[in-house]
Parts: C-alpha cells; sequence; structure tokens
C-alpha cells in the first residue's frame, strides 16, 4: 500500500467515524432544540469551512454568484442538506437514532433507484436484486410493525436527490458547502439573535458547556466533509462505497447498545434485508470494477 492510499483509507475511514459517532455529540447537547442546533451548525459551518479552504488553499468561488442555474441549483441543496440535518437532529435528540441508521443504508439503494428514475440508467441484475431486497425490507418494516418509517425514508430521500443535484454542478465539496451555508445563513443567524433576545436559546443563556458544544457544530458537519473529499481523491469510488456503510453501523450499534432504543425481532428482519440488499450491491459493484 503506498503512502497516498494509507492517507486516502485514512481520511476517508475518520470521515465516516465522525459521522457515525455524530449522535453522542448531538445527544449531549441536552435539552436544545433541533431547529436551535441545526442554527448554530450552520452558522458556525461558515468560518470553519473558510479557515480549511484557506489551509488547504482552495479558491473562495468568487464567480458562482454570476451563474445564476448553478446559484439556483445550490439554493436547492441548501435547502436539502438542511432538511436532512434537521430531520437527523431531531430524531438524534427524540430517542430516534435506530431510524436515522436504516435511512442512511437504504440512502445508497435509492441514489440507484433516481439513478433509474431520473437518469433513465440501465441496472444490471445485482442491482436489481439489491433494490428488490431493499423494498422488501422497507414494505415489511411497514406492514408487520405499521407506519411508514418517515425518519428513514426522508433522510434517505433528502440525501439522494442532494447527491443528485450536486453532481451537476460543477463546485467542489468545501466551495459548495460554503455556498449553501452562506445561502441559508441570515435565516440561521436571525434565528439565533431571536433566540438570544427572547431569551428562549440555550446559547449564552449560562451553560458554557452548551455553548461551546453548539459553536463545536460547525466542527462536526465540516471537518468529516472535508475528510472525505481528501480521501475520495485517493481511492476508487467502490472502496469509498463500501467504506460508507461503517457511518450507519456505527449508529445502529450506539442505539442498540448505548441509547438502548427498543429493537425486536421484526426491526432484526427488515434491517436483514436491507442489509443482504446492500451486500448484494456491494459484490455486484466489486465485480463490475475487477471483472
Amino acid at each position: 500500500m503506498t503512502d497516498s492510499n494509507r492517507s486516502g483509507y485514512l481520511y476517508t475511514f475518520f470521515a465516516f467515524l465522525i459521522w457515525g459517532l455524530a449522535p453522542i455529540y448531538f445527544k449531549a447537547l441536552g435539552d436544545t432544540s433541533a431547529l436551535e442546533i441545526l442554527a448554530h451548525r450552520i452558522a458556525w459551518s461558515v468560518p470553519v469551512v473558510i479557515l480549511i479552504m484557506l489551509a488547504i488553499k482552495r479558491p473562495f468561488p468568487k464567480t458562482i454568484f454570476q451563474d445564476k442555474k448553478t446559484l439556483f441549483t445550490l439554493f436547492i441543496t441548501a435547502c436539502l442538506i438542511s432538511s436532512n440535518w434537521l430531520i437527523f437532529t431531531w430524531a438524534v435528540v427524540n430517542d430516534r437514532v435506530l431510524d436515522t441508521s436504516l435511512g442512511y443504508f437504504i440512502n445508497p439503494l435509492l441514489t440507484v433507484a433516481l439513478g433509474i428514475l431520473v437518469l433513465k440508467e440501465r441496472l444490471d441484475n445485482w442491482k436489481k436484486v439489491a433494490l428488490m431486497l431493499a423494498v422488501f425490507g422497507v414494505v415489511y418494516r411497514i406492514v408487520v410493525m405499521g407506519g411508514v418509517p418517515w425518519i428513514s425514508l426522508s433522510l434517505a430521500t433528502t440525501f439522494a436527490i442532494y447527491g443528485l443535484l450536486r453532481k451537476q454542478v460543477n463546485i467542489g465539496p468545501l466551495q459548495g458547502l460554503l455556498v449553501e451555508t452562506l445561502i441559508v445563513l441570515p435565516a440561521t443567524a436571525g434565528y439565533i439573535v431571536y433566540l438570544f433576545i427572547a431569551n428562549q436559546g440555550a446559547f449564552l443563556q449560562g451553560s458554557a458547556t452548551i455553548d461551546w458544544l453548539l459553536v463545536a457544530g460547525g466542527v462536526i458537519t465540516t471537518v468529516p466533509l472535508a475528510l472525505f473529499a481528501a480521501g475520495a481523491r485517493i481511492l476508487p469510488l467502490n472502496t469509498v462505497g463500501f467504506m460508507q456503510y461503517l457511518a450507519p453501523t456505527l449508529t445502529f450499534l450506539l442505539a442498540i447498545f448505548l441509547f438502548e432504543e427498543p429493537f425486536n425481532h421484526h426491526l432484526l428482519i427488515s434491517f436483514a434485508f436491507i442489509w443482504a440488499g446492500l451486500l448484494v450491491y456491494s459484490i455486484g459493484n466489486f465485480k463490475k470494477v475487477n471483472p
């Protein structure tokens, strides 16, 4: 293994490690509302992204503000990723971590489905079987346990559409994140100020620990993305795709063993079908890259 490949594995591993352990951070914020956490996460991401871009010498995307089509697309992606973060945060603070794990296990297969519907991509037999297994797992969850797993499906859907749209924009991950956060910054900064004036928020209201944790939201958001972007430039796409399952696996383990969320055999069966779909999907990708 070359030094470059070793660095790629380390960057990618730590990116997914941070994403997988993120629920611990959100749980530490106690009774802070999901909306306030999101506002701080966005607001503090801006200076963190700028610092990282300066450190790795990435240029500020000045011309992006002259391209109305690209800017509109980034407005949509900003809304999508903000919604994704809000749903994830709400789920964690309301003891629904298991649902977030299911959502990010479903995400790669939903991305495949979008490729069929939107990009008119043709599936090989491996992906067809993988998609059917995942659909069966979700349908089983709905029929046997009752109720649509809206958290899981919302997380998977918003992130899959976000990825689809970002693929069509010629801008780097960090520059894109900076533009997206700048788009929603006025609303989030205004909300933070409103909460402070109304004495309804958690920030600067007595707990220094909570204050610093909210500021750290920028780091939790930006650093793993920077690590992922660095790793993805070095490693093959199929390797990155396989490693992405580390994050929801860690989240799954946290939900069961640390947060002790209820888990019965029906949930196990539902997860098992989706895991089987991911396994088939991964094998198909591996065989395609290594015939």
